[in-house]
């Protein structure tokens, strides 16, 4: 199949910088046969598709991506899209609050699009948001959502976008939909416990300086689309996402963190100033090597050894949210998590602080370049990933898409 260069062209990064242009598209041209033989396989090799997308570079293009990321979500492609009521806007409690969201939205789109199309875009991405939330009452729209769908939308278009949020927000995106922020709540508390096993300095550092993790809300629930710039990067982190187990979004927010170390050692060991640092993420990140990086911290650390630790740090993590001060710096920095913050807001109140609880003797354990400088994207480590998103991943009928 012959590709066009895509919006999404996801081999951004050391790829195309280390090697010749020869020895790219060799490697490009090697990539695409091997993605199409896994396409064609009978039965379809899943796990296959998922190392192709975990491994450098991603799925490469838009096209390969309509064609991949209907088969990691286990979306019929053959089968009719939902199809909405006349009077859905109308009827729909969230559509005053989507309405606003999407019009906020106009940096999502691509530079120079002609108003005409990105108007059309807007209300096809207001369709979607207003008919999976009918067809699914027991989800709870969130200010964020709207950046995830928008992908989906410029990558594979309304039709199938539809098909593959609905999956995606039953599954992959459920704990952020729901009524009260408990459950993401629960999963931003992984973030400290993976900081601690690789480098409990820069964990001490941030638990002093009691800068909580509201500076990832952003990053989480909107799988980072909401604060790259560059649509080649949250694609391909996308194509990550999506053939990993559903918490990989916060080993990757780990692993920026933990890229940045130096930087948050530098500076003011206090809440605001460590906050500001985080909240302003880089344009110019790694993000082969980070994605490397954040499978592998999987395969070390895999959430159930973190569980304990993300459980203590939610009775210990009364930091920087547990004034409504702190709280209301940290918020007043970041969108688009207004309606989280709403929910999250219910959920604290002034105690006396905990330092201590999480400090304890210990040594660095694994020496840091042996820990980071693993390659997911060969060998053993790739092949646990996948393991562990092909026994998470929604349950496959014996007879896949034709």
């Amino acid at each position: 199949m012959a590709l066009r260069p895509s919006k999404g062209d996801g081999s951004a990064g050391r790829w195309d910088r280390g090697a010749g242009k020869a020895d790219f598209n060799a490697k490009r041209k090697k990539k695409v046969a091997e993605i199409h033989q896994a396409l064609n396989s009978d039965p379809i090799d899943l796990a296959a598709l998922r190392r192709m997308a975990i491994s450098e570079g991603g799925l490469l293009a838009d096209e390969i991506r309509c064609q991949v990321w209907p088969k990691l979500l286990n979306v019929n492609t053959s089968e009719p899209p939902p199809v909405s009521r006349k009077d859905l806007r109308d009827m729909s409690k969230d559509y005053q609050q989507v309405l606003l969201d999407v019009r906020r939205s106009l940096r999502r789109f691509p530079p120079g699009m002609p108003d005409e199309q990105r108007e059309g875009l807007q209300e096809e991405l207001i369709d979607i948001i207003l008919l999976v939330l009918d067809r699914n009452p027991q989800l709870h729209y969130y200010q964020g959502y709207h950046d995830i769908v928008v992908t989906f939308l410029l990558v594979v278009g309304e039709r199938l976008a539809t098909s593959l949020v609905e999956k995606l927000s039953t599954h992959h995106l459920r704990d952020f939909m729901d009524p009260t922020m408990d459950n993401t709540k629960h999963i931003l508390n992984y973030l400290m416990p993976i900081i601690d096993q690789v480098s409990p300095e820069l964990h001490d550092f941030m638990q002093s300086a009691e800068v909580g993790t509201i500076f990832a809300l952003s990053w989480l629930i909107t799988w980072f689309g909401h604060v790259l710039m560059d649509f080649r990067h949250v694609v391909r982190l996308y194509d990550f996402f999506l053939a990993c187990h559903p918490l990989m979004p916060i080993y990757f927010a780990a692993v920026i963190v933990l890229y940045r170390e130096q930087e948050v050692l530098d500076c003011d060991c206090d809440m605001a100033s460590v906050h500001h640092l985080l909240s302003q993420i880089p344009q110019d990140l790694p993000y082969e090597t980070l994605i490397s990086r954040a499978g592998d911290l999987f395969v070390q650390f895999p959430p159930s050894e973190l569980a304990r630790e993300a459980a203590a740090q939610q009775e210990a993590e009364r930091t920087a949210a547990s004034t409504f001060k702190d709280f209301e710096l940290a918020s007043t920095q970041q969108r688009p998590d207004m309606v989280l913050r709403q929910r999250f807001r219910g959920l604290l109140r002034p105690e006396a602080r905990t330092k201590d609880v999480l400090t304890k003797p210990r040594t660095n354990r694994f020496v840091k370049l042996a820990v980071m400088g693993l390659t997911v994207a060969l060998g053993a480590a790739a092949l646990a990933v996948v393991k562990s998103a092909l026994e998470w991943a929604p349950k496959f009928q014996l007879q896949l898409f034709p």
